[in-house]
């Protein structure tokens, strides 16, 4: 029998979290957007279940353009309004504006790394604590839980799988070497 991490067996009839454990969590992202996207569906969890997240993900990928950090950056009070009143995202004025200034945030970040991925990278590899730091010294709406989950499913931390879990296996072989410390 295959074994899987113990939060992926406590939810066994919950394919959100499956797909999400199987094809995702873990898994090192290149795009700046897609570790944007991350990073604002990490913010948008606080305090709600991940499984919200995950079924509402489709719907933040339309309201936030598909999370293009050019484009968030420039949004307006209008656009602001527009979230706020979208049922299909987290309404939280707090976590809306995390997404427009942590956007401009990473344009900022951009102009002396090149991308918000050679940031990450640039930083790495540094333990959780100093992570949290650098990421409350920098971006907004980020406390430790939220640093750990985005560092951790996009594979800058350890511990995103089980060592026996086949997709720990998966990430490893994804992993860059230099990534792997």
């Amino acid at each position: 029998m295959t074994s899987y991490c113990d939060y992926c067996n406590s939810h066994p009839e919950d394919a959100y979290n499956k797909n999400y454990h199987d094809s995702q969590y873990g898994f090192p992202l290149k795009s700046d957007d897609e570790l944007f996207e991350r990073l604002i569906l990490e913010i948008n969890q606080a305090g709600l279940s991940w499984i919200t997240i995950l079924k509402k993900a489709e719907n933040f990928h339309k309201a936030y353009d598909k999370f293009k950090i050019e484009k968030i950056a420039k949004y307006t009070e209008k656009d602001r309004a527009r979230l706020l009143a979208d049922a299909g995202i987290i309404r939280n004025r707090l976590k809306v504006n995390a997404a427009i200034v942590n956007a401009q945030k990473i344009l900022e970040l951009k102009k002396e790394y090149g991308s918000f991925k050679n940031w990450l990278d640039a930083n790495h590899p540094l333990p959780k604590e100093e992570w949290t730091k650098l990421f409350r010294k920098t971006f907004v709406f980020t406390g430790g839980e939220i640093v750990n989950e985005f560092l951790m499913s996009t594979g800058y931390l350890p511990g995103a799988h089980q060592t026996d879990c086949p997709v720990f296996k998966k990430v490893a072989a994804r992993k860059p070497a230099w990534m792997k410390n």
